[in-house]
């Protein structure tokens, strides 16, 4: 399958510092880290990777895909100022921008698993995974977007991608602008509030498909526990309703269960 590099100059009037395209690396989160940790101010910075070869998800999954199939970015983000608790947001305003920029460019009616997960139906479409550039207050998200994947190619058999759902829209140019624009106005926000406000925490809460939905959560150490999935906090953590009583979920795995699980 020919697939089309991505074009930089195309990438333009956008509200970042400074973006970069490489055609192959290991992950595209590292480097930036990397470059923080040799002094680089990396806020602003976006790092455009054609293909990942040690691409990393939530709990140090690995994740592959073929080179100029997916969209594989990274971005560097100021938390000067932004409480430590409300840190926690970022990936998930990252997630709603990266909604709202695939309904907007291509009409896939995605949505959110909790924390980050971009799903459509049961396919997870996208994910996303923020790290914290240590000590200073500057977090880098990661995003990985299956543009034209094929169901032979994909990693996971849970995997989906915007041509295997039938978008019309494949042009990777056209999507990395449209999610950088809307990820750049909800992280302008995010600043700006010092924090989430009311309006992203509903944001979020339109666009969950974690609510409303019978869930198990395997929490750190091992522990699960099963309910229905009732609210997002002001921390961004998931509520869960057992029978017995209403946990807080900080931290865990979420799988979406049938009715009949």
């Amino acid at each position: 399958m020919s697939r089309t590099p991505l074009n930089l100059s195309s990438l333009s009037d956008l509200a970042v510092r400074r973006v970069d395209v490489v055609d192959t690396t290991g992950s595209t989160n590292a480097d930036l880290l990397a470059r923080h940790a040799a002094g680089e101010d990396i806020r602003g910075a976006v790092l455009l990777a054609e293909h990942q070869s040690a691409g990393r998800g939530r709990h140090g999954r690995s994740w592959s895909a073929p080179p100029r199939s997916q969209i594989a970015l990274s971005i560097g983000v100021g938390a000067d100022g932004v409480d430590p608790e409300g840190w926690g947001w970022l990936p998930l305003l990252t997630g709603v921008a990266l909604v709202d920029a695939v309904r907007a460019g291509t009409g896939i009616e995605a949505g959110l698993k909790w924390p980050n997960d971009v799903l459509v139906g049961t396919g997870k479409l996208a994910g996303i995974l923020a790290e914290v550039a240590a000590p200073d207050p500057v977090i880098v998200v990661g995003l990985g977007l299956n543009v034209t994947l094929t169901a032979e190619e994909a990693p996971d058999p849970r995997a989906t991608s915007l041509q295997m759902l039938g978008a019309e829209m494949l042009d990777r140019d056209a999507l990395v602008t449209a999610i950088l624009r809307e990820l750049t106005t909800r992280i302008a926000e995010w600043q700006a509030a010092r924090g989430p406000d009311q309006r992203l925490t509903e944001d979020y809460r339109q666009r969950s498909l974690t609510l409303g939905s019978h869930v198990r959560a395997l929490l750190p150490g091992g522990s699960e526990i099963t309910g229905t999935a009732v609210d997002i906090d002001v921390l961004g953590r998931l509520s869960i309703d057992t029978g017995a009583e209403v946990a807080t979920v900080s931290a865990g795995d979420i799988t979406h269960l049938r009715p009949a699980d």
